[in-house]
């Protein structure tokens, strides 16, 4: 059971991670990229045209980027909500719905108390945190063949 809550909360975790750095490359890429577009469209709109136009033209191109900034967010966003769910509850979810692991959690603190659980819970938890990057390791590791 600890074992799943440990991989859902990590899966969670590195999703998250990874789409939020490649947000961010994105909108710098994309911030440079209308920057050069936005000069060289300011440029000869300016030597064609006049300062009013020019500047009417650079609103524009910033105009057109923040559309495709907001489509493409709204794409990705409506490509993570059709994802199937893989349980209608997570874990804790259905650890914490469960009165007996609730009842014994409650005689667990009532028994030692609650400023010697806390350290216990803490060196639980990194002991099996270890334990499941341990397992997440040897799973990783290909099989060698003869």
């Amino acid at each position: 059971m600890f074992q799943k809550l440990m991989d859902d909360f990590r899966e969670s975790t590195g999703s998250a991670l990874r789409l939020t750095s490649l947000a961010i490359a994105v909108a710098v890429c994309l911030f440079i990229t209308t920057a050069f577009l936005c000069a060289a469209a300011f440029v000869f709109v300016l030597q064609k045209y006049g300062l009013l136009q020019a500047c009417f033209a650079g609103a524009g191109v910033f105009f057109v980027a923040t559309v495709l900034a907001a489509i493409s967010y709204a794409v990705r966003k409506r490509q993570i909500r059709k994802r199937p769910v893989e349980a209608a509850k997570s874990t804790m979810q259905t650890a914490l719905s469960d009165p007996m692991v609730l009842a014994a959690g409650l005689q667990i603190v009532r028994t030692i108390g609650i400023k010697r659980i806390i350290p216990l819970v803490a060196i639980g938890g990194i002991a099996l945190g270890l334990m499941a990057n341990r397992r997440q390791a040897a799973e990783d590791e290909p099989e060698e063949q003869p």
